[in-house]
């Protein structure tokens, strides 16, 4: 990333974290051309961002703001691109020695990097470059008191294959792993060669997994720039090299270009990278079927197994998923497969939920009908559609297969956007309820008949914890009486303050589905409880999330097991909202309620 950067600065050095605020598009465009070329991992344009180093430009307390930032541009250079890919959170050392760093501020300033790029949503942290094992150690224990995520700790070594302190590469490998590292590397310092030397000697039986990110040689001085000479062919040589021996994680450090790692992809799969990795941009085409074929209004007739199984008192159980950021929808598509394997049978697409944009819902609805087999509830909000565009998309929806209908409003559009849009809002969710049953009967909004009705199962909302719980609970009569099918809550942490508002509510008329949404941590809490419009959560949840430190992500998947337990007897399905698309989580813990509601015992 660094020396991308200082290449695409026009060979001039700069303040590298900083960008991630001044210019994205850098930054963002560095991310893309090493995604394009086939990597796996991405890292976090966040080597220096910690309060020593960003203290010689100014900016000691800007850590959590470019952290997070460096975050997001990775996260949406990946979603863009519909790639299947992981974001790494990147901590490099203090400068410790250079900068003076007192032994006792280590630890801090750590903690205010690593905290702020769990808080962003990396998928793992890569503590790398590290010429100081002690330094390493001490970030790698904040890793694990803050998470259990996994970390790459990736040690440095001189020319003599000694650690500035004088550790052997073998000792350094048996410390870190007892210390809790999931894979133990070598990065920077030098080239392909010496890194395969020092790997060679640190692979041992029981030993850990192992990376290896040497820099593309060692540079030269051209025109009073800094210039990596060693090819991408002489890097798919060693790549081989480096698996042969066993290395799980293989990568490139200073120098190393998106050409390096393309021919090490290739190296490695034997095919094409745009192929091997990447599902090429264009989506097929929606195929008109024979005329031969029976007409779409046989097929409107029947609903699928959702309305079957709310019909038969079954218990349903979503996973909701975000469309892409982009026009790839490769990544989302991958993570719906894993969700079917996991024995899911329907997922729910969002609508450019908190009114970020996003792949248009029943086109990424359809296509996970249609390619993975799953069946797809869709959220359909007023925010964005006017009344025509309404029925249209309502039409189209039916035409494509699709039949579940969650009805919203809308979050309203973020008017401090560089690119404002304008709430249309021609109807509410009410509106749009008795909108679909309107076609549902035959005839669009004006009473003109559309010839066969539509055959939509339509859902509402319901939010136990509204501030206004009067008003609340007004609007969701008026959904009942529009002729909602089902309803959805709001993300439920209390759940006494569940029950007494059903209480007050008394006998429901249609299905009830919880919203669950496993906390992740205690800043993810405190983001839900404080800045996630329509949900608070209960004093000892927060407790709890708080002392759970680095099992924050398990912690918050028993919060949502005892909440179902607890409500178990007054729902009839569980829709499952996983944090930071972590979809994996979200399959478990629908298989954990499967198995509950299935052997009633367990």
């Amino acid at each position: 990333m660094g020396t991308q950067l200082y290449e695409r600065l026009g060979y001039r050095y700069a303040c590298f974290e900083e960008l991630n605020s001044t210019n994205p598009e850098l930054v963002q465009g560095v991310h893309r051309a090493y995604i394009t070329a086939g990597a796996d991992l991405i890292e976090t344009n966040t080597f220096g961002c910690n309060r020593f180093l960003l203290g010689i430009h100014g900016l000691e307390r800007d850590v959590d703001r470019l952290a997070r930032r460096g975050v997001r541009l990775a996260r949406e250079a990946q979603e863009s691109m519909g790639a299947v890919v992981f974001v790494a959170g990147a901590v490099g050392p203090l400068s410790s020695r250079a900068l003076g760093v007192p032994a006792g501020e280590m630890r801090a300033a750590f903690r205010e990097e690593i905290e702020a790029l769990l808080a962003g949503g990396v998928d793992l942290f890569v503590l790398e470059t590290f010429g100081s094992l002690e330094e390493l150690l001490t970030a790698l224990e904040v890793c694990r008191e803050c998470s259990n995520l996994p970390v790459i700790a990736s040690m440095t070594y001189a020319e003599d294959g000694h650690t500035l302190a004088g550790e052997a590469p073998p000792a350094v490998a048996h410390r870190l792993q007892e210390a809790g590292a999931d894979v133990v590397g070598i990065n920077c310092g030098f080239g392909p060669q010496p890194t395969f030397s020092i790997l060679e000697q640190i692979r041992y039986p029981g030993g850990p997994s192992l990376s290896a990110m040497p820099n593309a040689g060692l540079p030269t001085r051209v025109e009073g720039r800094l210039v990596y000479t060693t090819t991408p062919d002489y890097f798919a040589d060693y790549a081989r090299r480096l698996t042969a021996i066993g290395v799980h994680v293989i990568g490139g450090c200073c120098g190393t270009t998106p050409a390096h790692i393309a021919a090490m992809r290739r190296a490695l799969v034997g095919t094409n990278t745009e192929t091997s990795l990447l599902v090429p941009v264009t989506t097929p085409a929606v195929t008109v079927p024979p005329r031969s074929q029976p007409p779409p209004a046989v097929a409107a007739e029947t609903h699928g197994e959702f309305a079957t199984e709310l019909a038969t008192g079954g218990f349903p159980i979503s996973v909701e998923m975000r469309p892409s950021r982009g026009a790839n929808p490769a990544k989302l598509l991958h993570a719906a497969e894993q969700l079917k394997e996991a024995g899911l049978k329907l997922v729910d697409v969002t609508d450019s939920a908190m009114a970020r944009v996003r792949m248009n819902p029943f086109v990424t609805a359809h296509l996970i009908q249609s390619q993975v087999g799953l069946e797809v509830s869709t959220h359909l909000t007023t925010r964005d559609r006017n009344l025509m565009a309404l029925q249209a998309d309502l039409l189209a929806m039916h035409a494509l297969g699709l039949r579940i209908v969650l009805a919203l409003t809308g979050d309203p559009p973020n008017t401090n956007s560089w690119a404002p849009a304008t709430g249309v809002f021609d109807l509410d969710s009410i509106g749009l309820i008795r909108l679909i049953e309107r076609l549902n009967e035959g005839e669009d909004a004006a009473g003109t008949s559309i010839g066969t009705p539509t055959n939509f199962l339509v859902g509402c909302t319901l939010n136990p914890m509204a501030e206004d719980l009067d008003l609340e609970l007004g609007r969701f009569q008026r959904k009942l009486e529009a002729g909602a099918d089902f309803v959805v809550t709001q993300a439920i942490y209390d759940p006494d303050l569940f029950v007494r508002v059903m209480d007050r509510i008394g006998p429901l008329p249609i299905p009830l589905l919880l919203e669950l949404m496993p906390l992740q941590s205690y800043k993810n809490a405190e983001f839900v409880h404080n800045e996630l419009a329509g949900v608070t959560l209960p004093g000892d949840v927060l407790d709890r999330m708080r002392a759970a430190g680095s099992d924050g992500a398990t912690v918050g998947m028993e919060i949502a097991r005892e909440t179902f337990h607890a409500l178990r007897h007054c729902i009839q399905g569980v829709y499952i909202v996983p944090s930071f698309d972590r979809y994996e989580g979200a399959a478990e813990l629908a298989r954990q309620i499967r198995q509950c509601v299935t052997e009633p015992d367990t």
